[in-house]
């Protein structure tokens, strides 16, 4: 069985290696690494090109990052399919061997796990635990939605449901689960345990502005799907979950767990 990472990139010189580590650490698995490069300026692809872990390199302007992996999701030959982006890392050596033994089970076509904020100035700083749980119809309107950091999938599932919906410009990885979890009921598995390390400032949290927009596209999404749906409970779910997630990450620091 073979896994392929999807890592979208652009002038990520800064936080790259981590993620190119963190992919070529990765033990007793077979790995395809896909770099979707957005033309970068700075050193970027010059540290990717010191890694021979990294199996195929495309660097061109691309529409943005959702068609950046839609060109790694058409490259990809492995059998599951994930996408770590270049301000993210695994959290430990083995977590794609952990994903691969979920996926002999002929019956799981997804999986995902839990996700820890990192500080961008310190990567050993937890900020926000986003902890999830075991899927249930109806999650979407309240909220709920796995980490996409964390979410694999079988490469057989992108070929009958398709890819990321580009109309979304920011929302696009929403919409992308929401489709194939709630609407076409892919069968997931949940893994209750930190995956993925993500640092603070990705597109979406680096201004007030993205996360009002990515919430735009948000209840869009909602609105024409489920008749009951409400933007008061959605927000006020979204903010409990939030505060619940730097209780987590507090409850991360003092005790690992």
């Amino acid at each position: 069985m073979k896994i392929s990472i999807i890592t979208v990139c652009y002038n990520s010189a800064k936080t790259i290696e981590d993620t190119l580590k963190s992919v070529a650490n990765q033990k007793d698995v077979n790995i395809e690494h896909i770099l979707i490069d957005g033309a970068s300026t700075d050193e970027t692809i010059k540290i990717i090109k010191q890694y021979d872990s990294v199996t195929t390199l495309i660097s061109e302007p691309d529409k943005g990052i959702y068609d950046a992996m839609n060109k790694g999701i058409t490259l990809a030959t492995g059998d599951i399919l994930g996408t770590l982006n270049a301000d993210d890392f695994y959290a430990n050596d083995h977590v794609l061997s952990e994903v691969s033994r979920i996926f002999l089970d002929p019956n799981i076509n997804a999986c995902y796990g839990d996700l820890v904020y990192v500080s961008e100035v310190n990567a050993a700083q937890p900020v926000r635990l986003w902890k999830s749980n075991n899927y249930k119809s109806g999650l979407f309107k309240s909220g709920w939605v796995p980490a996409h950091p964390t979410f694999f999938v079988r490469k057989s599932v992108y070929e009958r449901l398709g890819k990321f919906n580009l109309n979304y410009k920011i929302a696009a990885d929403f919409e992308l689960l929401f489709r194939f979890i709630e609407k076409n009921k892919v069968n997931t598995k949940y893994l209750p345990k930190v995956i993925v390390k993500m640092r603070l400032g990705g597109t979406t949290n680096k201004s007030i502005y993205n996360v009002i927009r990515q919430n735009k596209e948000i209840f869009t999404i909602l609105r024409e799907n489920y008749a009951d749906f409400s933007m008061f409970k959605f927000v006020a779910k979204k903010l409990i979950n939030r505060f619940l997630q730097f209780y987590y990450a507090y409850k991360f620091r003092v005790f690992g767990k």
